[in-house]
Parts: structure tokens; C-alpha cells; sequence
């Protein structure tokens, strides 16, 4: 088959996205693109974001896609797989839909070892609504509700996704975090990520992104926070997934 006869995931008119200049869902929507083209799974596969910046991705794929209620986009997808297993169900979210108000359903789909692939953007805010501080604010970053920068005694520790989630998940599942400073090497997760739901396992990504108008930063100074701030509190790479699953096994023996 031909390149240019191989069905391709993207729309096939060209056009802008809706995101704020500089932002990252752009560059993870490419990668997430490409990934699904390497497998030849767009006529596959159904694309699920939740509310947030991601339900701007809604018609970006030439797939089906839906648009769910704020943290509900992984149970859905989950309902979508059970009912329809030879689909690829792709759950794209926030930082705010993934570890705020749908962390359960998060956790949960990880220990049922539901076979999905959800793709978790972190830009360290809530941007769509302004700008307020998230599960993944870094500890002195400011935002509209940290004016004076996120304080460790009040609001805890930001929260590290892939790292629980390896803890919790199943054994085969496949956990990772890569950042779209890196578009080849996230894209070969995403690819390794889809991979493992084809073989019947929950599969997850964490994307590190931008958000320059709620960074309130320049080119540089954007570029400098994710490749130098964000990335050494949140390493980039892939987590062995079911320690927890591990440890029991051992008590048990």
C-alpha cells in the first residue's frame, strides 16, 4: 500500500488548532497522530476528551471521537471497550480530569487492568479556566489561586501520576511520561502504549506540556520551565508497573 493510499488519522483538510499559540496538545495530538498511523489503526480507534483544553481536540482526528462530562472520560471509554473489545479506545485528558475529579476512575481502570490507553496532559494548571493551581503545580509556581507561589504546608505535594500509578497498576500494564520537547521519543511511548492495549492491558501517558499564557512567559523562558523545572520533578520515561501486585505476592509465598 502506498503512502499516500494508507488512511491517516488526522483530518485530511488542513487546518489550524484551536489551542493558545505555544501550547503543547498541539505537539501531543501529533505524536498521538503519528503513533496511530504507524499501527494503521485509525479506522480503530475511538478518541475520547474530557472538558478542559483538551475537548478542543474533538474534531482533530479523522476517527470517531465524543466528548465526555469533566473526569468522565476514562469510565466512559471503559463502557466503549467492554462493549466493543476490537476497538481502540483512546482517553485524552487533563491534569484536572486525570488527577482531580476523575482520579478514581483513573486508579480504578490501572488495578482492573482495563484495556484502554489514556494520554494525561500536564501543563501544571487549570488553563482553561484561568490559570488556577492543579494537582501538578509545582511547589512556588504562582497562579491565579498561589499568588505568592504553591506552598508544600497548605496544598501538599504535587502530584506524580505515572509513579502511583505504578504502584497500583497491574503488572502488565504499561505506564510513561514523556514530554512534547521530545516529540520522537513520545510518540514511541504512545506507540508502545497502544501496543499494549491490543495485547488486552491498560496502558497510560502522561504528556509534559506547555501553557505559556498562564506561564505568563516568552518562547524562552516557556522552554526553559518544561525542559529544566518541570522535567526534573517529573522524570521523563517508562515505570515497571505492579510493585504493589509484587509485594503482595511476596507476602503471600
Amino acid at each position: 500500500m502506498s503512502e499516500l493510499s494508507m488512511p491517516r488519522s488526522w483530518n485530511r483538510e488542513s487546518k489550524p488548532h484551536r489551542f493558545c499559540p505555544g501550547c503543547g496538545h498541539g505537539l501531543v495530538l501529533k505524536a498521538l497522530g503519528e503513533a496511530l498511523d504507524q499501527l494503521q489503526l485509525s479506522r480503530r480507534t475511538v478518541f475520547a476528551c474530557d472538558i478542559g483544553c483538551s475537548l478542543l481536540a474533538w474534531d482533530f482526528f479523522d476517527v470517531d471521537s465524543l466528548q465526555t462530562h469533566h473526569g468522565r472520560t476514562i469510565p466512559v471509554m471503559v463502557g466503549l471497550k467492554r462493549a466493543q473489545p476490537e476497538q481502540v479506545a483512546v482517553a485524552y485528558t487533563g491534569d484536572g480530569g486525570g488527577y482531580a475529579i476523575g482520579l478514581q476512575h483513573l486508579i480504578s481502570a490501572a488495578v482492573r487492568d482495563d484495556a484502554i490507553t489514556v494520554i494525561l496532559v500536564n501543563n501544571t494548571t487549570y488553563a482553561m479556566t484561568g490559570g488556577q493551581m492543579a494537582p501538578t503545580t509545582l511547589l512556588g509556581q504562582k497562579t491565579e489561586t498561589t499568588p505568592f507561589g504553591r506552598d508544600r504546608e497548605e496544598t501538599g505535594l504535587p502530584f506524580k501520576g505515572p509513579e502511583a500509578l505504578a504502584a497500583l497498576a497491574s503488572p502488565e500494564a504499561y505506564i510513561a511520561r514523556g514530554t512534547v520537547s521530545k516529540i520522537k521519543p513520545l510518540t514511541k511511548l504512545l506507540v508502545k502504549a497502544l501496543q499494549r492495549q491490543l495485547e488486552g492491558h491498560f496502558s497510560f501517558v502522561e504528556a509534559l506540556s506547555t501553557c505559556p499564557t498562564n506561564w505568563r512567559t516568552n518562547a524562552r523562558e516557556t522552554w526553559g520551565f518544561l525542559e529544566q523545572v518541570m522535567s526534573s520533578y517529573y522524570p521523563v520515561g517508562e515505570f515497571p508497573a505492579g510493585a504493589g501486585a509484587r509485594e503482595e505476592a511476596q507476602l503471600t509465598s
